[in-house]
């Protein structure tokens, strides 16, 4: 949120700095972002001043054009050529001089010496538009007689700049959502740090109903989801453009202002953090506001001109015949305010939170007041926002207040009583604070200290302040506004002896991986556990019913938890390339999650020993390391020709990550498979059946739908799976081999069925003594080879580290393959 320092200065007295204040806003759990200086006109009018017309004659190349010369107030007058139509000699103007900045929306172009039909010209003479000081564009700005060739324009507009301090607010701080919530905690943290400083805001008092012209009814049908909703309306209103001092209030914080109207909400919003919404009040037919629920599926066009369909849990803010606005959400198509309106009813309401954020979910959408709402404002701030808003209007766009303010409140919302006991505290801040200390903050935040005793005190606490309910809130309240950084610790450090677990093994494990990888040119990415379940529908091997769903999701995009972690990969890939980077290498190690449904039902049932069953069980979780590569493999290199990436160079990547933790080759079994997530790929197997990794080329569904249009190869590793398997693997040396290996080639010729992995099962399980490696050199299928075959050329390195290998051993040896290969796979030599 946008906090103007300027109007935070309107409701609490300090003379700190823009950075001052943002130090101590941080420093009390309000975490400042940034401060930057705005001011009310872009660009500050720098190097813009006032000046005179002292000659103005038509341009001899131009018939709409005029050459002037300008009194800028020093110097010499300068020569400006101006196309205005109501320039003349004799006015005072407006005079952007060489190097001045105009802004026109998000351009900006900067004044030059130029040529005009070939007269020179040496500035500009301004419209307001050009200004950015209205919209008039019909001719340029004329000034009153008096005024001063040479003066800032900066200064005869009586521009001011002010400083916004970007807050970043937490959840558990929703009463900070305003510049009054603001101020109620840096006074707090001003009296505590011995500031001289006062709390104030404008009084209602002079609000007062002229008459009863405009009554509107309202009915609370349900009282659950709204607590209180209170109106009034003003009769007589003129629409129209807001006054300046409003204007630059809402756009030093980043809005655009609208109306008068509608600007008064704005500022109320902001200013108080109770968000309202304005009626045509010509629109609530039957003069009735009703409150409640529509029928499911009920169509309702939103301010947005977007047709949505109503879910019965929606509040609705009705007529008699239709609803007009999502309660506490977004505003409908026509029943807003428009340039014709002429009566307004001002709402103000308090809806229920969970209520608010259910459809602000539902129906994905986002606003100011939803913000607000669905993490809780003060309910006991609706009728003082209400009345000031009414006083505003009345101000502002004319009329009479012309009903008393109907105030539907059935149930009051009580303070949250406490009882916060001093040990307490001790125990949990580590140190002891004065007593009269801790009552002095808490009653500076607002909170009633209903009773003090040496052992604690009764705390009555607002219900603005949402997430102080529990003495341990009370706690954080008071360290915060004391200071976190005010508290000594212990200087002596209190340790235990651990062993080193499973936990370490992975840890070392995944950092030495990393930096092979990383050794390879992959970047490490970090990826939300949370995704979207659209991207599992129709996923066969990633079944939507095993997926972890989220109750209450922030948005549609994060609903689930991650299943596999080929999706945000693919989104970080999608991203970088729509960014011009289009070669590239990821990996990134993370937590899959899955649930049981069928598991979860029979967890419902009673255990053995008759008690209830842990429901969680249904729930698991593992660890998998996820790469992929999408791209060039080699790129613009002078010794060596582009080559894109391929499966083959992922599978050797995996490989190696596998030889890197210590699995042999030998101990794993590979398989060809495709599925949903793969187009084609392959599975690593462990010997006890046990998946291991899967690779390939992803599927372009899968591809289409996270936006990627190259081709991506991805490698799923199960980590847990993988460490399981390497347990007991020990790192060793061993001398280099003192005899020579020797090296085999067969060229066989077998059914096209027949894969290289099934060779090299069956050459391993022939000879597992001394064959060391074997390796796939060339493939040939075409002319001179009979009809569904084709021909392998295999190499095989035998190796005997006790002794040299003679003639007699080698033959005999590959004689055994060989026959093996002609038994089991009809292999023929060629």
């Amino acid at each position: 949120m946008n906090v103007s320092y300027k109007w935070l200065k309107e409701y609490v007295d300090f003379d700190l700095t823009p950075d001052e204040v943002a130090a101590a806003l941080t420093s009390v759990g309000l975490e400042v972002d940034g401060v930057e200086e705005v001011q009310s006109v872009k660009g500050g009018l720098k190097d813009i001043v006032v000046g005179e017309v002292l000659t103005c004659v038509e341009h001899p190349n131009s018939d709409h054009l005029h050459v002037t010369t300008v009194n800028q107030g020093s110097g010499d007058p300068v020569q400006i050529v101006c196309g205005a139509p109501n320039v003349a000699a004799g006015q005072k103007v407006v005079v952007a001089t060489i190097g001045a900045k105009i802004y026109e929306g998000d351009e900006c172009f900067t004044i030059k010496p130029s040529k005009l039909r070939g007269v020179e010209s040496f500035g500009m003479l301004c419209s307001e538009k050009e200004l950015g000081l209205g919209n008039d564009h019909s001719g340029i700005m004329v000034l009153p007689a008096d005024a001063v060739p040479g003066t800032p324009a900066a200064e005869y507009f009586h521009l001011e700049s002010d400083f916004v301090i970007e807050v970043d607010i937490t959840p558990n701080h929703s009463d900070a959502c305003s510049h009054w919530g603001v101020a109620r905690d840096f006074y707090a943290w001003l009296l505590q740090n011995g500031y001289k400083t006062a709390l104030h805001r404008p009084d209602v008092d002079g609000f007062k109903v002229d008459n009863q012209d405009l009554k509107i009814d309202i009915d609370v049908k349900n009282t659950e989801a709204c607590p209180r909703y209170a109106g009034v309306s003003i009769k007589g209103v003129t629409v129209k453009e807001s006054p300046d001092w409003l204007k630059n209030k809402l756009t030093a914080i980043g809005l655009h202002p609208i109306n008068n109207i509608v600007d008064i909400t704005n500022f109320i919003l902001f200013a108080y953090g109770q968000p309202l919404h304005s009626f045509d009040a010509d629109k609530i037919k039957g003069g009735k506001v009703v409150v409640k629920t529509m029928p499911e599926g009920t169509p309702f066009v939103t301010l947005d001109g977007v047709e949505r369909k109503l879910s019965e849990r929606d509040l609705m803010i009705c007529n008699t015949e239709e609803p007009m606005c999502m309660g506490g959400v977004f505003g409908g198509l026509e029943s807003g305010i428009s340039d014709s309106t002429k009566n307004v009813f001002l709402e103000s309401a308090y809806f229920h939170p969970t209520w608010i954020r259910k459809s602000a979910r539902r129906h994905q959408l986002s606003t100011d007041a939803s913000f607000r709402f669905e993490r809780g404002i003060d309910p006991n701030g609706t009728l003082y926002a209400l009345k000031q808003a009414a006083m505003l209007v009345k101000e502002l766009a004319g009329g009479t207040i012309s009903m008393d303010i109907k105030d539907v409140y059935p149930n009051k919302i009580e303070n949250f009583r406490i009882d916060f006991e001093f040990d307490y505290a001790d125990r949990l801040i580590g140190k002891q604070l004065d007593r009269k200390v801790m009552r002095s903050i808490v009653e500076n935040l607002g909170i009633t200290v209903e009773s003090f005793s040496e052992q604690g005190m009764k705390l009555s606490v607002p219900p603005f302040r949402v997430d102080v309910q529990h003495p341990c809130d009370v706690v954080e309240e008071i360290l915060r506004i004391y200071g976190y950084n005010n508290i000594d610790f212990d200087k002596s450090v209190k340790s235990s002896l651990t062993v080193q677990g499973e936990v370490d093994r992975s840890h070392k494990l995944q950092d030495l991986v990393s930096e092979q990888l990383v050794g390879c040119g992959f970047n490490e990415i970090l990826n939300n556990s949370l995704t979207r379940a659209a991207y599992y529908d129709g996923l066969e091997c990633c079944p939507p019913e095993k997926l972890v769903r989220v109750i209450n999701p922030l948005s549609a995009d994060l609903n689930v938890l991650r299943e596999n972690l080929v999706f945000g990969g693919l989104e970080s890939l999608s991203h970088n390339i729509r960014r011009q980077s289009s070669d590239l290498r990821f990996f990134e190690f993370g937590k899959c999650y899955y649930f049981d449904g069928v598991k979860r039902e029979a967890l419902k049932e009673p255990g053995k020993d008759g008690e209830p069953q842990n429901p969680l069980r249904a729930y698991s979780e593992d660890y998998h390391l996820g790469l992929w590569i999408t791209g060039q493999r080699v790129s613009g290199s002078w010794a060596h020709t582009d080559e894109k990436s391929s499966v083959y160079e992922l599978k050797a990547y995996v490989e190696n990550v596998f030889k890197r933790i210590g699995l042999a080759q030998n101990a794993i079994q590979i398989e060809e498979f495709d599925n949903a997530i793969y187009s084609c790929g392959l599975r690593y197997k462990l010997r006890s059946g046990k998946t291991v990794a899967e690779l390939g080329l992803v599927a372009r569904a899968l591809l289409k739908a996270t936006d990627v249009e190259q081709p991506v190869y991805y490698a799923d590793i199960n980590w847990d799976e993988l460490l399981k398997a390497t347990r007991k693997v020990k790192t060793s040396f061993t001398d280099l081999p003192k005899y020579p290996a020797v090296r085999r080639d067969l060229a066989l010729l077998v059914d096209k069925s027949v894969k290289f992995s099934d060779i090299e099962k069956l050459a391993y399980q022939t000879e597992n003594k001394i064959l060391k490696e074997v390796t796939l050199f060339d493939v040939y299928e075409g002319k001179n080879l009979e009809a569904g075959k084709k021909s392998y050329a295999v190499s095989f390195l035998l190796q005997d580290e006790s002794q040299t290998l003679n003639d007699a051993r080698i033959d005999k040896v590959m004689n055994n393959m060989i026959n093996a290969m002609q038994s089991k796979l009809d292999a023929k030599l060629r």
